[in-house]
């Protein structure tokens, strides 16, 4: 004979209840808050005001009206053109010469620096202790006639290939293409290294361990490890270095001449000089969707989605 069991009663099922509501799913909204705020009122509506300007006609006596007139556009380009191409110029040759001082400066604070590494990093920074206007004045004493540099590099014949280039008159260096870049270059040049650094320390030393054991040379581990990995603070710096030497006017206004006058320069005299409202901020949409297509492009070509 065979029993048979009765399987035990099901357990009733737990009464229902309502989901507790989660009260801090607003929290990082408002803490987003202030934050969009201060872009609103700071950047978005200077923007604004700055376009519908652009679009205006009139006088400073008799007052701006919104006409839409986009001719305005058109007249700025056409004129202007010369210190647009100047600026852009000026700021890719800054550039180049900021990757090619700060990238052999950032690897050394990144693998060589040891006990030195806060110290360089100092002195890196140290710049930003004192005022842009002032770092630009110095390089006027620096750069000066008759100088020890000056003296220099005319004992080595480097005025001759940089006047052959036209970016000196002679043996003088002030007022000149050379000296605004000079001057561009040491301003920006912490802007390049900082990013590069960052990348570099990020690297893991296995990386260059393993590239050792497979009897790798230095220079194809600096290509094939070293460069790859650091091109997020390439990109970076770089950017930070173009994007504000191309609306600069201070160097050029100190260290240059009317002969390298950049858009920034022309900007800067239709708004507080000529009081063409309309033309300047006109020149400066034309000026920020100019570096906004450059960058793009740039960022797009880089082939990189990680930026420092």
């Amino acid at each position: 004979m065979t029993t048979v069991t009765e399987a035990p009663p099901l357990a009733p099922a737990p009464p229902k209840t309502e989901q507790p509501r989660r009260r801090g799913r607003w929290t990082p909204y408002w803490l987003l808050l202030p934050g969009l705020l201060w872009l609103f009122v700071f950047f978005a509506l200077p923007v604004i005001y700055q376009a519908s300007t652009s679009v205006q006609t009139g006088s400073l006596e008799e007052g701006y009206e919104v006409t839409w007139h986009f001719a305005t556009y058109w007249d700025a380009l056409s004129e202007y053109w010369p210190q647009f191409v100047r600026s852009v110029l000026y700021a890719a040759s800054a550039t180049v010469l900021c990757l090619l001082l700060g990238y052999p400066l950032a690897y050394l604070i990144a693998f060589r620096a040891g006990r030195w590494r806060n110290l360089i990093m100092i002195l890196v920074i140290a710049p930003f202790f004192t005022s842009f206007l002032i770092r630009t004045l110095a390089w006027k004493t620096i750069l000066a006639d008759g100088g020890p540099l000056v003296g220099a590099l005319d004992t080595l014949h480097v005025l001759d290939v940089t006047a052959w280039l036209g970016w000196t008159v002679g043996d003088r260096v002030l007022a000149t293409p050379l000296a605004v870049v000079c001057g561009l270059t040491y301003n920006f040049l912490p802007f390049m290294i900082l990013p590069l650094y960052t990348s570099l320390e990020r690297i893991d030393p296995r990386l260059h361990e393993a590239a050792n054991d497979l009897y790798a040379k230095p220079s194809t581990t600096f290509r094939k490890v070293t460069f790859p990995l650091s091109m997020p603070g390439v990109v970076s710096g770089t950017l930070l270095t173009f994007i504000p030497a191309t609306g600069d006017y201070i160097n050029a206004d100190l260290l240059g001449s009317t002969d390298t006058r950049m858009a920034g320069n022309v900007i800067q005299s239709q708004f507080l000089r000529i009081l063409d409202y309309p033309t300047a901020a006109a020149l400066s949409f034309i000026l920020m969707a100019a570096v906004l297509l450059m960058v793009t492009l740039y960022i797009r070509r880089s082939g990189t989605e990680d930026l420092v």
